[in-house]
């Protein structure tokens, strides 16, 4: 292949015992996206991360541009031209910093910048930066209390601030709304006609279909296949990425148990039209919709992190009012939320003390854990959810983006709920891990009502008997998970039909 703008030859890296990467040969042109596709585990972020002047590999070679490049950290990285989004939003963004200042960070840093601020130049030249994606935010806002989305987005507006020459994305559209996706699409084409290289990991098939000139799938640390003919095969990456084909099975609907929870006269904002849900014991219902549809919104009213106007909700047949979540808890109300890094995983403890949590008074004695039970525990979720690690000790932090995904609703599916709420489970996972996570919660939904919060149609139709599709703060429609009802589904998702004017009752 002519015109590489970085390749790596015979990559190989070891944790201890854990071989993470093995002889890994990876070229990536200029002017061109590569997308990176591998099951969680395989050893995509270590890769990212040894590009990136993270880690160092144990052997093997890099060159960018024909040279020898071995970057000692990120900033060295950096000033060679090699710029990362991480999957984690953190990790790009300084939440404590306003959104100026997060896109301008780089250059305050530079030598050259003066012992005093000029403060109006700053945000002239940060509102220059925001235009490149057409992000219109507050720059003068705390990032902190911006939503995902946006944060999302400043992270990949920054990076574009460092002119690079290969620019790594990681899962970048995980938080971002369908228009939000699209302005990226039209920045990557931008970048390609210059000459950037770009690898692009993701594992959302409507994202390669949109930016991909090339795939490049991983396997156990190892490069298991390419693909860059003129029609890409993506079914043929799909079988490269899991060393097998994937086969779907009839899908059957679970018979409806005996009425959980009602809610009635919900409006997910002051514009929208109320209407009513019925949630069934031994049923899955997936709530979808595209970001700002208002999934999240209708998620924290039943588990008492917000409340929705006019809203009454009966739980058992009983008035349900959650002022908070600790309310829901002792309702057998549970909920897994979203953005796994901020509002879940505990990055200071281990994989069997994030699983307890926040049900450690199940685990203990007066005031005394029960150690036994805990790793008993731990060991029965990691075997059920089937999570990749040395053992129940390992920190959550050394687990892969999917396997802490795993760790996350594993916590929930461990107790017995009446209802379980679903906020993205399958945010960042591989589609393996996807149906790993699915067929638990599928197979352990009997005793319970299941709700399920995703923007992906494609992950509503794999797991849930029922669709209630919303759109732009709009209930817009309930269906059966059946072909038959397959083309009403996606046309509502789409907003391709007008969105209801009256109150809806559901059952």
């Amino acid at each position: 292949m002519t015109n590489l703008a970085c390749q790596v030859l015979g990559i190989a890296k070891s944790f201890g015992p854990n071989k993470v990467l093995r002889e890994v040969d990876l070229g990536l042109p200029s002017g061109k996206v590569t997308v990176l596709m591998g099951a969680n585990g395989a050893g995509k972020s270590t890769l990212v991360k040894i590009l990136c002047g993270v880690h160092t590999a144990d052997t093997g070679s890099m060159t960018l541009f024909g040279k020898s490049f071995w970057p000692n950290s990120p900033a060295d990285a950096f000033q060679s031209g090699i710029v990362t989004v991480h999957q984690s939003i953190n990790n790009g963004v300084i939440p404590d910093l306003d959104v100026a200042s997060n896109l301008m960070i780089d250059r305050l840093a530079q030598k050259t910048t003066g012992f005093f601020i000029n403060g109006n130049k700053l945000r002239q030249d940060a509102l220059k930066v925001a235009s490149t994606m057409d992000l219109t935010v507050d720059v003068t806002a705390s990032v902190r209390d911006l939503g995902l989305a946006d944060r999302q987005m400043i992270a990949i507006a920054r990076a574009m601030t460092r002119n690079p020459k290969v620019l790594i994305l990681d899962e970048p559209t995980s938080s971002l709304s369908a228009n939000e996706a699209q302005r990226l699409f039209k920045l990557l084409k931008t970048l390609k006609g210059k000459g950037v290289a770009i690898l692009y990991i993701s594992h959302r098939m409507s994202d390669i279909r949109n930016v991909a000139d090339r795939i490049v799938t991983m396997r156990d640390g190892k490069i298991s296949g390419l693909f860059e003919d003129a029609v890409l095969d993506y079914e043929g990456a799909v079988t490269a990425m899991l060393g097998q084909k994937i086969s779907h099975s009839d899908f059957h609907l679970k018979a409806k148990g005996e009425t959980v929870l009602k809610i009635a006269n919900a409006k997910l904002n002051s514009y929208s039209k109320p209407f009513n849900l019925t949630f069934y014991k031994n049923e899955i219902v997936a709530i979808v919709g595209l970001l700002g549809a208002g999934k999240t919104a209708l998620a924290s009213a039943i588990f008492g992190l917000d409340t929705l106007q006019g809203i009454i909700m009966t739980l058992h047949g009983e008035r349900y009012t959650p002022m908070h979540p600790w309310d829901a808890l002792e309702a057998r109300v549970f909920m897994c939320p979203k953005d796994r890094a901020t509002n879940a995983v505990i990055s200071g403890f281990d994989i069997k003390n994030n699983l307890a949590l926040p049900f450690l008074h199940h685990h203990s004695w007066l005031s005394f854990i029960k150690r036994q039970n805990l790793t008993k525990n731990a060991k029965k979720t990691i075997s059920e959810l089937g999570v990749v690690c040395q053992s129940e000790l390992d920190y959550v932090t050394t687990l892969s983006g999917g396997n802490q995904q795993k760790v996350m609703v594993g916590r929930w599916l461990s107790e017995a709920s009446d209802v379980l709420l679903l906020d993205e489970p399958f945010q960042g996972v591989d589609i393996k891990a996807r149906r790993d996570i699915g067929d638990h919660i599928r197979s352990s939904s009997k005793d319970r009502a299941t709700i399920v919060f995703v923007a992906e149609l494609d992950e509503a139709l794999e797991i849930a008997d029922r669709i209630v599709v919303l759109h732009e703060g709009d209930y817009v429609g309930d269906f059966e998970n059946t072909v038959e009802n397959l083309s009403q589904i996606v046309s509502r998702y789409s907003g391709q039909t007008e969105t209801c004017n009256q109150s809806k009752t559901i059952t």
